[in-house]
């Protein structure tokens, strides 16, 4: 069986040593020279628990498995993986209603170690942070999702398989015999080809024929971080309580495995899928961006919540008073602007934003529609999932 994965970041590297490891001669293709140059090397390096995601979902129990199976492969291979714990703060008596089902919601997906805090409790787990109440999960742990990434590419050649870097997908055509793929100047067949692309995966699901019902919005999230002299005031990981209408968690602070303290994420819209910053464009991604009908259903339903965000990519000081409502004592000294990222967010023809992962199924081409936070934290389970679900055999 020769299985064609488009994608070297953590997930399609986890998918690969999953069907490499089954006995599959496994090729990875992506078009940048190293792996891990997108989502997973822009990330925060959060292992999440599990206690967002509604219960049943993708998301919820891929999340809780993928934490424990990252952890066992972490002490394996002798990888970074600290248990810093998180805390979910409400800031007002009007946020203890949602704060009570965050709680509510990680007993039903049954992350261990959950506590619910008073005013007290919580600065015994934070001391600089404030808050009239907070669930604590004290399993949350942060990682180097980088160095998993590189480590998994080692299993792959290991295992017989190879990644193909420098290899940009051109072209992808279902014949009788399989999957041909022109990848840079180098044609291929594959019996099968996953595609997990993220910012590439409307490209790639185009170029399987697969229905347009979905289309990656690329939204940049911005980060600012603690000084040296200020990120001793921050311990571990906290969060606001969600805004449950939108998949991103709002600005929080977080502790890095390299020991620096990030603030953020935002959530801007990208103007272009790699847009890492406002001076990013790409007139042909932008083109695609607006015209999606579900983009300006989803601009005129959020277009308060947009302007908010884009205000808080210009001005410092909104990103100082959201780190402040928990850390009160942080100044504007303490704080400055480092790299951010890009969300590869799935939005529906209606405008809604996908909130779970999403895997289809197109003919011999399996597509990763939508895989954004927490996926890198459950790359190995869905890499599991796909290995028992997909039909990724040739009588399949």
């Amino acid at each position: 069986m020769k299985l064609g994965i488009i994608g070297a970041g953590i997930l399609g590297l986890a998918v690969a040593r999953e069907l490499a490891q089954s006995g599959a001669e496994v090729t990875v293709l992506d078009k940048e020279s190293e792996v891990a140059a997108h989502q997973t090397g822009h990330n925060s390096g959060v292992v999440h628990a599990g206690i967002y995601y509604t219960p049943g979902s993708l998301k919820a129990t891929l999340c809780r498995d993928g934490m424990a199976m990252l952890r066992e492969y972490c002490a394996e291979h002798r990888l970074p993986y600290d248990e810093v714990g998180k805390l979910v703060i409400a800031s007002t008596r009007g946020e203890m209603a949602g704060l009570r089902r965050i709680a509510e919601r990680a007993r039903e997906n049954q992350v261990p170690g959950i506590a619910e805090l008073d005013a007290l409790g919580l600065r015994e787990i934070e001391p600089d942070a404030v808050g009239v109440a907070a669930v604590h999960s004290p399993h949350t742990a942060i990682t180097d999702f980088p160095a998993i990434a590189r480590r998994l590419a080692a299993d792959v050649a290991e295992t017989g398989g190879s990644v193909r870097l420098s290899h940009p997908v051109r072209a992808l055509r279902e014949t009788s015999r399989g999957v041909e793929v022109v990848a840079g100047t180098s044609r291929f067949t594959f019996d099968r080809v996953i595609s997990c692309a993220g910012l590439g995966t409307d490209r790639v699901a185009a170029m399987a024929k697969a229905p347009g019902d979905l289309r990656i919005i690329p939204f940049r999230g911005e980060y600012y971080k603690l000084t040296d002299t200020a990120k001793a005031m921050v311990r571990g990981l906290i969060y606001p309580v969600p805004d449950p209408r939108y998949p991103f968690l709002g600005v929080h602070l977080t502790r890095r495995i390299d020991d620096e303290v990030l603030v953020g994420p935002n959530a801007v819209l990208a103007l272009a899928l790699e847009g890492y910053s406002w001076g990013d464009v790409s007139v042909r991604d932008l083109r695609r961006i607006v015209t999606w009908p579900g983009t300006r259903r989803m601009a005129a339903e959020h277009w308060k919540t947009g302007v908010r965000e884009v205000y808080g990519s210009l001005a410092k000081r909104a990103f100082l008073s959201a780190a402040r409502r928990y850390v009160p004592a942080l100044t504007s000294a303490d704080i400055v602007k480092t790299r951010g990222g890009v969300r590869a967010q799935a939005v529906a023809r209606d405008g809604k934003l996908l909130d779970d992962f999403a895997i289809d199924v197109q003919g011999r081409v399996v597509l990763v529609r939508n895989a954004p936070s927490p996926a890198a934290t459950s790359s190995l389970a869905i890499a599991r999932h796909i290995a028992l679900t997909a039909p990724l055999t040739p009588n399949s």
